[in-house]
């Protein structure tokens, strides 16, 4: 119990680095989450910082979920604490455990004041690693999403709805027979609903019409 403890305390903290406000310090000196959509995420990076520091803060927001997934995971060794009633062997199980850990650790990060980011990218970069097919394809209705209607929130939400929608396609209609499916499923439904969760102002926002369509252009000039 102690070993996955560490686990979980470490994909937390390694979740927790607030990579959004660091990159807006030392570019602008600024706190990201005062401009913009006040959100400390990639997007709205790119929205206030321009679209070259928006990417990097989102591929390293993905590289934490990854390194909870690859890395940090690997801490595991022996038997779980607990039965594993899964079809996973344990350390994949440990792997769900340690990005879950990290996502929570983005959203709420310890560094700053539990005020994060909304875990899109960080969750993208976790479930690439254990789903690759269907991370895939959500990765193409974000884009295709955003093209259309430059609403990153809306490319998100769908993103995140198209990872369950897949599982199920894949496994009742195509017949595929994905491994560990009937736990995989639960699973990536609860992660779409946080995802949602954490972006219910922008929907209401979007049901308004005031959401901000993503720009390419930087609005901050120092």
């Amino acid at each position: 119990m102690f070993l996955l403890a560490i686990i979980i305390i470490l994909s937390y903290l390694v979740g927790s680095i607030p990579t959004s406000i660091i990159i807006s310090k030392l570019v602008k000196g600024i706190d990201i989450r005062n401009f913009g959509s006040g959100n400390a995420g990639g997007t709205n990076v790119m929205r206030v910082l321009g679209w070259k520091y928006g990417v990097l803060v989102i591929l390293l927001d993905a590289i934490k979920g990854a390194i909870a997934v690859i890395l940090i995971a690997r801490l595991h060794f022996g038997v779980l604490p607990f039965q594993n009633v899964s079809p996973f062997d344990d350390f994949t199980l440990v792997q769900i455990i340690a990005g879950i850990s990290a996502v929570i650790g983005h959203i709420w990060t310890i560094f700053a004041g539990f005020r994060g980011g909304k875990g899109i990218a960080t969750a993208l970069g976790m479930l690439i690693m254990i789903i690759t097919v269907d991370m895939l394809i959500a990765l193409a209705v974000f884009i295709l999403t955003v093209s259309i209607s430059k609403y990153v929130s809306l490319g998100s939400i769908l993103g995140a709805l198209a990872v369950p929608a897949t599982l199920i396609i894949r496994e009742n209609v195509f017949n595929s027979h994905v491994e560990g499916y009937h736990t995989l499923l639960p699973f990536v439904v609860a992660v779409a609903l946080l995802i949602i969760f954490t972006h219910r102002k922008n929907i209401v926002r979007i049901l308004n019409g005031t959401e901000n369509r993503i720009s390419f252009r930087k609005k901050i000039n120092k």
